[in-house]
């Protein structure tokens, strides 16, 4: 006689379970195989099978109190540690930022995320460390709402991983991790939108916004660092010596004619002890990220955007996303688009991570064929 028998389902690591031997509720700490019993408000355990609420709030309870960690015991010397890994990734990075391979910011970002996972589970040995811990590890930050930092977060880890196996030969154990998919970047200015920021700023500012609009330039690590002796006068008109302190490389743009005028002006009324640099705020000092994400912040208070669902996500670099959208749409060229390489070419982007943030949904020269092939004019 043959016996069926219901397959055994493993533990869900992060959720509350119920074991019928005991007929009690339990948790599987991040990194163990052991279980844990759920207990309520007085400390007792949880029973029956009906009593799911409340072991789920007390899994919540153990989660909130910061006890939901991966526990690491004591390990030999040579074993290499998250932690170590973590350290290593800090000072080449460290150094790099000396030689002005990456930027500061970039720099200040791994620094971030790898001493709050070192704070996670920095003690836990890398051959016990699971992809879960990980995705808990960000789970578990309610401010890291966005897709985008939830990335990076993600990013940073793995990339600390990797340089630990390319330098030292220490096995990823991370390998194949998911990261949130980017998402486009669609949100751009109206003309009216873009005059009410006009108007609810300075001068000073409102240069800087407007060049920003007319040439796809990134803000702070581009356009604010643009000198007087990169402004390049030819037979056809202005162009601008542009180098990004993100993709370490230096392009040479032609700016439209308003911009051009708004460049010499600027020039010509700059004080003897300015800055070097074209655009600057009342200080005559370059404008730095800190300062214009205060100022756009300002900005979207005055004009109640802070309250919008869609306008609160403005920022100086909708300034960049306007222009490429624009340049897409043929805004400045009765309606004929560039194309993809094109705007790549300006605004300092590869082909492909330009149609990937704005080619599908703004380009013309990728849906028209689109259309034509199902006989729509």
């Amino acid at each position: 006689m043959t016996s069926t028998s219901t397959p055994r389902r493993r533990k869900s690591r992060g959720n509350a379970w119920h074991w019928r031997q005991t007929d009690s509720w339990y948790y599987t700490p991040p990194g163990t195989k052991r279980r844990v019993r759920l207990l309520d408000e007085d400390g007792r355990p949880i029973r029956g099978k009906q009593n799911r609420p409340a072991a789920e709030l007390a899994m919540a309870r153990v989660k909130a109190s910061g006890n939901w960690r991966p526990e690491a015991e004591e390990v030999s010397e040579g074993i290499w540690l998250v932690g170590r890994v973590c350290s290593e990734f800090i000072e080449c990075c460290q150094q790099r930022a000396a030689s002005g391979s990456i930027t500061a910011e970039y720099l200040e970002g791994v620094v971030r995320y790898l001493n709050d996972l070192c704070s996670y589970c920095g003690a836990l040995p890398v051959k016990e460390l699971r992809k879960g811990h990980v995705q808990h590890w960000v789970e578990s930050h309610s401010t890291w709402l966005s897709p985008a930092t939830q990335r990076n977060a993600i990013t940073t880890v793995l990339s600390a991983f990797n340089h630990a196996q390319e330098m030292y030969d220490v096995p990823n154990p991370l390998r194949g991790l998911k990261k949130p998919p980017q998402r486009p970047r669609l949100h751009s200015f109206t003309d009216e939108e873009e005059q009410a920021v006009y108007s609810a700023t300075d001068e000073p500012f409102r240069n800087f916004l407007f060049a920003a609009v007319h040439t796809g330039l990134r803000p702070f690590c581009e356009l604010a660092r643009l000198s007087v002796e990169n402004v390049v006068e030819t037979d056809r008109g202005m162009m601008w010596r542009v180098y990004s302190s993100k993709t370490k490389k230096t392009r040479k743009i032609p700016v439209r004619e308003d911009v051009a005028e708004l460049t010499r002006r600027l020039i010509a009324e700059a004080p003897a002890d300015a800055d070097t640099t074209v655009f600057r705020n009342a200080q005559h000092r370059p404008w730095k990220k800190v300062t214009g994400v205060g100022r756009f912040l300002k900005i979207k208070r005055e004009l109640g955007w802070d309250q919008d669902e869609v306008r609160t996500n403005y920022s100086s670099y909708t300034c960049r996303h306007t222009f490429a959208h624009r340049m897409l749409a043929g805004y400045w060229n009765n309606g004929e688009g560039c194309s993809i390489e094109t705007l790549a070419e300006l605004i300092g982007d590869t082909p492909k991570v330009a149609f990937d943030h704005y080619g599908r949904e703004w380009g013309q020269h990728y849906q028209e064929p689109l259309w034509a092939a199902i006989g729509v004019d």
